[in-house]
């Protein structure tokens, strides 16, 4: 171990969902990345830096921006792309987007709800409305961010879908499936996928974290490998980045508590 690695603080919980966050998006290439959430933003932020350069990132009005400048801020970098709302849709359409959005429920098969909570006649709780789930599932890659794994989310069936798991995308035929990919799912226990039966499948689990923590917290069967390893950890030049250049201020740490 080198002086300057044994003066970092070891890493929190949250930044090693940062590091997940971003290795949902290693690989990608020059697609927008789409961050719903404060440790997503992160994430691809980092996965920018340092091992996928060719992201996309908004400023969250209508411009691609480069660089790597702090969450809660406004964008500091050159302007790379001008992007009006009539641009992002061609790009969805054309499947040139990964987004990571929140659920507030999730079932097995990756179906999303984010519309309401109870029965569709008479709801207990209205949520967002369905908003871009449909088509953003249909279209391009998409993956989850939950903050706070738990039975109320991962539930085994969902109140309402408004994102296309894959049972539902597979019985509404080819225009469903041609481009439905959905890719990770990233808690503050575990890193998931699917597995070939299109089931949610248990990756790794975080330090700290049993596999039997995580089937605790889920309110269905997972597909569960013989060997389930530990996420990773970030690096001495990553946990620099996060904590010095991209989340100053700590934010992370609000979304996921040490």
């Amino acid at each position: 171990m080198s002086e300057s690695s044994a003066n970092v603080a070891p890493a929190t919980r949250a930044e090693v969902c940062v590091i997940a966050c971003a290795e949902a998006y290693r690989g990608n290439g020059e697609v927008i990345a789409s961050a719903f959430g404060t440790i997503p933003a992160i994430g691809v932020r980092l996965a920018r830096h340092t091992f996928e350069q060719d992201l996309v990132i908004s400023d969250g009005e209508a411009h691609g921006v480069r660089g790597t400048w702090a969450v809660g801020g406004p964008a500091e970098g050159e302007i790379e792309a001008w992007m009006p709302f009539s641009a992002i849709f061609n790009l969805v359409w054309n499947g040139k987007r990964h987004i990571m959005m929140i659920p507030t429920q999730l079932d097995v098969y990756g179906n999303s709800n984010i519309s309401a909570i109870g029965d569709h006649a008479a709801p207990k709780v209205q949520l967002l409305g369905v908003r871009g789930a449909p088509g953003n599932s249909v279209y391009h890659p998409t993956s989850y961010w939950v903050p706070a794994h738990s039975t109320r989310v991962f539930v085994p069936r969902v109140d309402m879908v408004s994102g296309v798991g894959n049972d539902n995308a597979t019985k509404a035929g080819p225009a469903a499936t041609k481009h439905h990919d959905l890719r990770h799912v990233v808690t503050n226990l575990a890193v998931l996928d699917y597995a070939d039966s299109g089931r949610l499948r248990l990756v790794s689990v975080h330090p700290g974290v049993s596999v039997d923590d995580v089937v605790a917290a889920t309110g269905f069967e997972l597909e569960i490998p013989e060997s389930v390893p530990q996420t990773r950890l970030p690096s001495v030049e990553e946990l620099q980045l996060i904590r010095d250049v991209i989340d100053p201020k700590g934010l992370r740490n609000k979304e996921v508590s040490a």
